[in-house]
Parts: C-alpha cells; structure tokens; sequence
C-alpha cells in the first residue's frame, strides 16, 4: 500500500484536534493536528513511506502511516490505493432531496429565531384561552373526534419536528436523513443529520433547536388563533396549541439523546457524551463492592478535564434516567399492554356481540402493530450499528 486517493473530505478545527469526515456517508472522526497533516499529504499524492519521512521530519516522531490509511480505509474515505478501486457501498439517498441548501438558507438567519421569540412573546403576553388541562384535549363530547383530531395533530406535528432538523442542517449543506428509531420503550421518529459537526457553532444549536421552535412557534399561533375565535374552532385551536407543547418535556429526557441532548453535548464540548457516559457508569459498577476492582480501569481518565466532568455528572443521569424509564416500563406500561392484549384476545371468539369482537380486533392490530413496529425498528437499527462499529473499528466519532 503506497499511494491513495481520498474522496472529497471536509474539516474544521476543533480546539487542539480537527474534525474530519465525508458528508455524503455521514461519517466523522476526531484527529489530533499529526492526523490532519497525515491526511494533507497523502491527499497531495505522496506515498505512506514519503508520509511517515515527512512527519518525522516535522515532529520527530515515528508515525504508523500504513496503520493510518488502514483505518481511512475502514472509514470509507479512500476511493483508490495504488490505482485500485476501493469497493464501498454508495452513500445513503438523503431525505427529501431535492430540496437544495439554496433554497433553505433563510432558515439560518438570526431574524428567524427573533420572529419566533416575538411570537411566543405576544402569545404569552395576551393570555389565550389554553388551559394547560386534559379538559382542553376533550374538547367534544365524541370520543372519535378528539382521538382523531390527536391522531392527525400529532403526526403532523412530530413530522414538521423533523422536517424543521432536517432543512436546518440541510441549509448548511448536510444532506440529513429521516428514519424510524427506538429510545428504550418509545418508538420515535428521528433525523440524522451526522456532517453538522462541521458546521458552526450557532448553526448546530439552531438545526439542535430547530425541532423545539417549531412545535413553541406552531402553539402559539394556534393560541393567538383561538384567542381569536369562539365555540369549537376556539377548543379545536386551543386543544392543537396543547398538543404542540406536550411532547416538549420529553426534551428534557437527555439520557435519551434527546435534541437537548445533542444541546448539552455541544455546549459541554464533549465528542460522545452519551457513549463515553455509558462506558463510565459500567466502569462505576465494576467498582461496586464484590467486584473485581482491580481489573476496572476508569475509561474518562483519557479525557480532557472538562470532558471528564461532564461524562461522569452525565453518567448520573444517565443511570437514574434509564433505571426510572424502565421500571415505570415494567410496573405500568407492559402490565396495561397485556391485560389489554389479553382481554382483547378473549374478546374475539364467540359469545360476544360483533360490536365488541370488532372493537377487540381494532386493540389487538393497534396495540400489537406498535410493539412489533418497535421490535423490528429495535433489531434493524442494532444491525446497522455493529455493520458501522465493524467497519469504523475504533476510530472515535
């Protein structure tokens, strides 16, 4: 292995390292300044063995070259070595593609998030008619209405949620893909919108963000329009603006990456918050009395000081956050799934009137759709992560 050649490569500095990668497959990596000069010259067409001279020279080291491609070819970011095509998959297609950074641009101007603040402003300044009640979401006396009013509103909301990541990021030209993923129990709708790394500062907190604006901007236009009305468009207005703001707590669930999560990690600087927080908690177990203590080696002494301290505050979140969410999984959730499961399933043979046979049908294709859909979304997202962990070896993101 002498001579490479690179695909097309973005970078920018970040503190004492470079952040390196290709937007068209979402991968990224952290390089001291050594990496980056390696990465430069062998883009320049010099062989590993002119490389490792080069470097030597210039730091007095001896640097692995042929290790380093190796790792680059794993990464996907070598197209050929000595003339030979490097086989790779063709990059995922981004979502909604045909949307150009041009024609989103505007969503990155700083007049943006003032417009939005000036109307959350007013909306709270005028007091609207929303009640922050259940009574608000009950807002007709026909039970099918308020379900499907709740139905419609959220997925509508839950899409424009991701849609308003994926056209924030996209405007900085990451192409941002939209897909099905899991958090613990919860069946979710995410975007990946991996390249914003690259991005400024305050253009990553705005696609972070982008999510949260959008549900606060559609509740208060939905309140001010309520305020505006009488009789049932005021309660089907203002059951809307409550049901933008009901998903917003679950923001706070950062132990979930959440989009506050992604917040909390860029303000914190810390490359993986979430994965280095695992490692630490496991670490901390391991130190449990009865444990092999003197195997355990603490993963975040490797860390930068500030980095240290907020993977192991995180980690405490982490812990508490998870163990809470799955025991309110076990004691609540799962028990009411399955007597309503079983009862449905009981409901379906003869002895019940048609009515309820077709009402036990409905529960059981819902109820048992969702948790399949979460199932196959659970073991096809764990797939693709071992595929990415094998091929990525152990270069940190």
């Amino acid at each position: 292995m002498t001579r490479v050649r690179l695909h097309a490569l973005d970078s920018r500095p970040d503190g004492g390292e470079w952040i390196v990668g290709r937007m068209a497959t979402g991968r990224f990596v952290a390089l001291p300044e050594v990496g980056k000069q390696a990465l430069d010259l062998l883009a320049q067409g010099l062989s590993a063995a002119e490389v490792e001279e080069r470097l030597r020279e210039a730091t007095g080291d001896d640097i692995d070259v042929p290790d380093f491609v190796e790792a680059l070819v794993g990464l996907g970011f070598v197209a050929e070595v000595d003339g030979r095509e490097v086989p790779a998959p063709a990059p995922p297609r981004p979502t909604l593609a045909r949307i150009r950074p041009r024609h989103v641009r505007w969503v990155l101007s700083p007049v943006v998030p003032f417009l939005i603040g000036l109307l959350i402003a007013v909306a709270l300044l005028t007091r609207p008619p929303v009640p922050l009640s259940y009574h608000t979401l009950l807002w007709s006396p026909h039970g099918s209405a308020v379900i499907a009013l709740g139905a419609g509103v959220g997925w509508t909301l839950l899409l424009l949620h991701e849609c308003a990541h994926l056209l924030a990021a996209r405007a900085t030209g990451v192409p941002g893909r939209m897909r099905l993923g899991t958090r613990l129990q919860f069946l979710v709708m995410q975007t990946d919108i991996s390249g914003i790394e690259l991005a400024p500062r305050r253009h990553r907190l705005t696609a972070y963000l982008a999510g949260i604006a959008t549900n606060l901007t559609v509740a208060s236009v939905a309140a001010l329009s309520a305020g505006a009305t009488h009789g049932t468009p005021r309660r089907i207005l203002a059951a809307v603006a409550l049901l933008a703001l009901l998903p917003l707590p679950f923001q706070l669930m950062v132990f979930m990456r959440t989009d506050l999560y992604f917040v909390l990690q860029d303000v914190t600087r810390c490359r993986d918050l979430y994965g280095d927080g695992v490692a630490y908690a496991k670490y901390a177990v391991r130190r449990l009395p009865g444990r092999h203590r003197a195997r355990a080696v603490d993963p975040s002494r490797e860390l930068p000081a500030h980095e240290r301290r907020a993977v192991r505050a995180y980690s405490v979140v982490l812990v508490v956050g998870t163990t809470l969410c799955l025991a309110f999984l076990a004691t609540v959730t799962l028990p009411a799934d399955v007597t309503l499961f079983a009862r449905a399933v009981t409901r379906l043979g003869p002895g019940h009137s048609a009515a309820q046979r077709l009402d036990s049908a409905a529960v059981v294709v819902a109820l048992g759709g969702v948790h399949l859909l979460w199932a196959r979304t659970w073991w096809r997202n764990r797939r693709a992560r071992k595929v990415s962990e094998v091929s990525r070896g152990t270069s940190r993101r």
